[in-house]
């Protein structure tokens, strides 16, 4: 039996999260210069989000780049900006009814990468198969520091009362508003940690750590973390046995 047909149709996540990790350490493990490996990672992209859609996924988000990243070497900075403009392709979202949208400080990215984003936005925008979103100069802390920000001025203004501010509510303000909190996080290249990714969203997502470098992820390997996933039983604060009993006697 193939992974594929070991997956539960009906029990696909709704929203699945990656931090795309690995791709320097890829190509430095093959003799080439970091830039190699995000070039490759690029090519995984578009071949794990239309696997991602085939299966029923509804909700592709990837983490890009981080606030943090600015601080790399420019040589790299301006690699990965040119990868966007050279490989961000309408073709990809359009063949497999992708929506692509973008969660980050994008006015911080050069202005040719904004307006190809904003292209790529605009043009798929009624696609609804699935919805991928990439995260580009975003850090969980930087969402929320900005959010908090934006409530206080309008408390301060009189529009928004304290009371108001209920956990919805500050779902609501949040850049990734539009969609469901992930059912499943991946991390690839070997590192135990979430790297100030969607700290609110993935409050109660199942963490799935593998070892494999981006630029070698497949779909195989997707499968294996969705099958994992599967096999977990989600409490949500409840017990074991809470679970069960209402899977057992749904409303």
């Amino acid at each position: 039996m193939t992974l594929i047909d070991q997956i539960d149709k009906e029990r696909i996540p709704a929203h699945i999260a990656i931090i795309m990790d690995g791709n320097g350490r890829w190509a430095q493990a093959k003799g080439q210069p970091r830039t190699a490996g995000h070039a490759q990672g690029v090519e995984v992209v578009k071949n794990i989000a239309a696997d991602a859609a085939r299966i029923g996924v509804k909700f592709l988000t990837l983490y890009a780049f981080s606030t943090e990243n600015w601080n790399r070497p420019t040589a790299e900075i301006e690699a990965l900006m040119k990868l966007i403009l050279d490989y961000l392709e309408e073709e990809t979202f359009m063949k497999n009814n992708i929506r692509f949208r973008v969660i980050g400080g994008v006015d911080l990215l050069p202005p040719a990468v904004q307006k190809r984003l904003n292209d790529c936005i605009e043009h798929t925008a009624a696609n609804d198969r699935m919805t991928l979103t990439i995260a580009l100069s975003y850090s969980s802390r930087w969402e929320l520091t900005h959010t908090m920000q934006k409530m206080a001025n309008d408390v301060k203004k009189g529009i928004l009362q304290p009371e108001d501010i209920t956990e919805d509510f500050i779902s609501s303000r949040l850049l990734t508003n539009f969609m469901p909190d992930p059912d499943l996080l991946i991390r690839t290249g070997g590192e135990l940690r979430i790297s100030n990714y969607l700290l609110w969203q993935c409050a109660y997502s199942e963490f799935y750590f593998c070892d494999t470098y981006w630029p070698d992820f497949d779909a195989e390997c997707l499968y294996k973390a969705i099958i994992d996933f599967q096999h977990r039983q989600r409490r949500f604060g409840k017990t074991g046995d809470q679970v069960r009993e209402e899977a057992q006697n749904p409303s």
